[in-house]
């Protein structure tokens, strides 16, 4: 049995990405490798959520008085959502592009947009907090990631390019807006919660927080739309097309901040060591997000489709994996790190008794938890444990294409 289980794993492990090419011809790789990167680092930012002993005393971002450390540990993982957020854009491009059926198109945009927002408020909800009366409802990247295939269904049949200009003037008015007086816009709280961070106490103890406003984030699925085309084009231009692209974001990102009064409401300020500076320079605001943040990150995200599009070994081969089945990976995330949560606190002497899961993911006040080295063992434990997991889904999902309910997670 041991033998048999040993033999089929490695079996899995060096003939699934020729078999799952071979089927798939139509697939990108770089676009699969760069999202399973992203995942990867996804991960580490809830074990760091979840497991680390200081996750409770303040923002990890916090300038002065945070250790550099811990700070790139949080700011890398900024690279995550808006990565996973516009290249969910390209995907539903591609994907209409192979069907050419817009009635099909749409139907499907409707009804996973639908699907996301459910999953949001219930079997995420629940891998986050464990907390069975749902007191703590969050809009997060799920959900937003939904709301913009709402959008995009009402939208996508308009020319790329179109699309392309609408999200680009939309995210430029939107950074205007945010420099603007408070009152001067004059917007009811409902309103700003589709441009901003809102918490919404609809009863003694339950809350809504919109940590992702809809809008914001629909944006950046437009963009990925509108720029969908150009992954398309031949490799070599298309990897040109991802250098000059990261480069020109990164370059407008280094000249805003620079100037240091536009795209940005978290302005950089010099410290008293050059650790110090470097960190305020790149502390960009995430929520939600600025133009500067946008150009930084999605920046990095087109240098690493250029990397990947020149390079493919046996480590991207393991990305990629990650990356042909995110929500998946995603939604099975949460749940082992929450276990292994729950694992370390017994280990410190806790009880079920002692937890609160309403605001702090089933901790208790006392003090628990990991330093951060401890937090990155336990990010590349629960990687490892999900990489045979997600290649079994992931074998399974794409040979099976009659199983259309597989498109759906």
């Amino acid at each position: 049995m041991r033998t048999g289980f040993h033999r089929n794993f490695s079996f899995t492990k060096t003939n699934f990405i020729k078999t799952f090419v071979m089927h798939h011809p139509h697939r990108i790789p770089s676009i699969d490798i760069v999202r399973g990167l992203v995942m990867v680092i996804m991960a580490l930012d809830h074990t760091r959520d979840l497991i680390h002993t200081e996750a409770l005393k303040g923002a990890p971002t916090t300038i002065p008085g945070v250790s550099a450390g811990l700070f790139f540990t949080r700011w890398v993982t900024h690279l995550c959502a808006p990565t996973f957020v516009f290249l969910s854009g390209v995907s539903a491009w591609l994907s209409y592009q192979k069907s050419q059926n817009a009635t099909a198109t749409r139907r499907f945009l409707f009804s996973r947009g639908i699907w996301l927002l459910i999953l949001e408020f219930t079997i995420v909800g629940f891998g986050i907090w464990f907390d069975i009366q749902f007191r703590t409802l969050m809009w997060q990247v799920i959900a937003a990631i939904g709301f913009g295939f709402l959008i995009l269904s009402l939208c996508f049949t308009l020319r790329p390019k179109t699309i392309l200009i609408i999200a680009i003037i939309g995210m430029l008015l939107l950074n205007t807006l945010a420099v603007l007086p408070q009152q001067t816009m004059q917007l009811p709280v409902w309103a700003q919660a589709f441009i901003s961070v809102q918490v919404f106490p609809f009863s003694p103890d339950r809350l809504l927080i919109i940590s992702y406003p809809p809008l914001s984030w629909a944006l950046i699925i437009l963009l990925g739309y509108g720029a969908a085309p150009y992954f398309k084009q031949a490799a070599n231009i298309r990897s040109s097309f991802f250098l000059k692209t990261g480069i020109i974001l990164l370059m407008i990102f280094i000249a805003l901040r620079f100037i240091n009064k536009f795209g940005d409401p978290q302005l950089w300020s010099t410290q008293e060591e050059l650790a110090g500076t470097i960190m305020s320079f790149v502390n960009v605001s995430k929520y939600p997000p600025s133009l500067q943040f946008l150009c930084c990150m999605l920046g990095l995200m087109f240098v690493l489709l250029y990397i990947f599009e020149k390079n493919q070994n046996k480590f991207s081969n393991i990305l990629r994996v990650y990356g042909t089945v995110p929500l998946f990976y995603y939604i099975i995330h949460w749940y082992v790190i929450h276990l292994l949560l729950f694992a370390i606190l017994f280990a410190q002497g806790f009880g079920i008794a002692d937890f609160n899961f309403r605001l702090n993911f089933g901790r208790p006040d006392a003090p628990n938890g990991l330093p951060l080295w401890g937090v990155y063992i336990i990010w590349v434990l629960v990687v490892v444990v999900l990489y045979p997991i997600c290649t079994q889904y992931s074998r399974y999902k794409h040979t099976h294409p009659e199983k259309k309910m597989l498109r759906y997670l």
